[in-house]
């Protein structure tokens, strides 16, 4: 399969919603050739609350509403798999929501699970890692793990709607926050808001 090859992570913070549109604008994007999701245990609470998503079965097919074409899940227990691996041919990956956790694993190098293993990966392979970091307010702890996560080559890329395009519901506000994500890696989205002043 030719395209971009992606991973996308979602841990336990809140926004689940997020990383749903995420993948739903992944799954469609023809630039994408294979997107390897990986779900943290904490995080299937979160989508069961946030979202009625309950287990690990047939979890893409609820959160893309139908079956999935060229993402496919991997458990985060799972540290063999093969995109734990730097000889894995990927394009980079997004971690979102990134939680406050997780960051602390990745910025200091734990790779005690599948998530904390690919992103370890993508740091030294040089490839985009974004952690789309949420929670507030902020302690020391947290503005240190994200200062050591940069100085290491992620992009901090925090979870904060803009409310200058009008969203008119939560909804709205997630795909335009995933838009900016997506641009971010180099994949702009159709319907995605460009600002224009006033001239």
């Amino acid at each position: 399969m030719e395209g971009l090859d992606l991973t996308v992570a979602i841990t336990g913070a809140s926004g689940a919603v997020l990383c749903r549109e995420l993948l739903r604008a992944l799954e469609t994007d023809s630039r994408v050739g294979r997107v390897h999701f990986i779900a943290s245990e904490n995080s299937l609470r979160v989508l069961a609350e946030e979202l009625g998503v309950y287990g690990r079965t047939d979890l893409l097919a609820k959160l893309l509403d139908a079956a999935p074409v060229k993402t496919m899940q991997h458990s985060d227990a799972d540290i063999g798999a093969s995109i734990a691996s730097g000889s894995h041919p990927s394009n980079g990956m997004i971690v979102l929501p990134c939680s406050m956790g997780t960051l602390a694993a990745i910025a200091n190098g734990l790779a005690n699970s599948l998530i904390a293993r690919v992103a370890d990966v993508t740091l030294k392979e040089r490839r985009s890692l974004v952690l789309c970091v949420r929670e507030t307010p902020l302690n020391r702890i947290h503005l240190r793990n994200m200062t050591l996560a940069s100085e290491a080559g992620a992009v901090i890329f925090p979870v904060i709607p803009a409310f200058y395009n009008k969203p008119v519901d939560s909804a709205e506000m997630a795909r335009q926050f995933t838009c900016r994500v997506l641009a971010h890696i180099g994949l702009a989205q159709p319907g995605a808001y460009v600002w224009k002043p006033e001239e």
